[in-house]
């Protein structure tokens, strides 16, 4: 199910939308690169950790912010084009 709770602002919606591409990059990258480069990978591993850190404070502050609804095994959804706020569980 998922129901509509809320909306962010334009350029909220942009910080979102920043961490949310920067992420599944970093994962994707994941996907291919092999500890044979230790370096490279530690520092994928790290960017990886601080983006997931960032990308859930975001939310987590809106949360807040806006007081929206929660769910028992539910999460929140963000529709880019609207900026709406969708409650799926």
């Amino acid at each position: 199910m998922k129901k509509l709770i809320g909306k962010v602002t334009e350029e909220e919606k942009k910080e979102i939308q920043t961490l949310f591409e920067r992420r599944n990059g970093l994962n994707e990258l994941a996907k291919i690169l092999t500890a044979d480069n230790e370096l490279l990978y530690e520092k994928l591993v790290k960017d990886i950790g601080e983006t997931s850190l960032k990308f859930q404070g975001w939310w987590d502050r809106m949360a807040k912010q806006y007081n929206w609804e929660r769910a028992e095994n539910g999460n929140w959804e963000i529709d880019f084009e609207s900026c709406d706020i969708y409650l799926v569980y």
